[in-house]
């Protein structure tokens, strides 16, 4: 079953809240939740009631892949739009496929983190 927009960003946020060593803030405006693992990004949450997306980092074939699978998956809002995907309501995009595109953005930012600067 498809997600309304609210679902799909609590969806995400809820998934990236219960990920080892997450922290989250608003350090560039109040209407982006920005979540955070060592300090480096992996999830935007916009909090804009006209636009409710997620933004997630994604391997760019990966990324084109699910651009090309799903209408409401797009290049990135805000950043580096090979690296990163914004995820809006629409058909297909479900509570799993949420929490596995979080998960999957964790730990892909995780990989870049030294060792010993891991969580846990």
């Amino acid at each position: 079953m498809s997600l309304s927009g609210e679902q799909l960003q609590d969806t995400a946020r809820g998934t990236a809240l219960a990920l080892p060593g997450t922290g989250h803030g608003r350090p560039f405006t109040e209407q982006l939740d920005v979540y955070k693992v060592a300090g480096k990004v992996f999830l935007i949450v916009t909090d804009d009631p006209d636009e409710l997306i997620v933004t997630l980092k994604a391997e760019p074939e990966h990324g084109r892949l699910l651009q090309g699978r799903y209408a409401s998956i797009t290049p990135g809002r805000y950043l580096d739009k090979r690296h990163w995907i914004s995820v809006g309501a629409g058909r297909g995009i479900t509570a799993d496929l949420v929490a596995e595109l979080v998960d999957h953005s964790y730990h892909l930012v995780l990989d870049t983190v030294p060792r010993n600067r891991r969580p846990g």
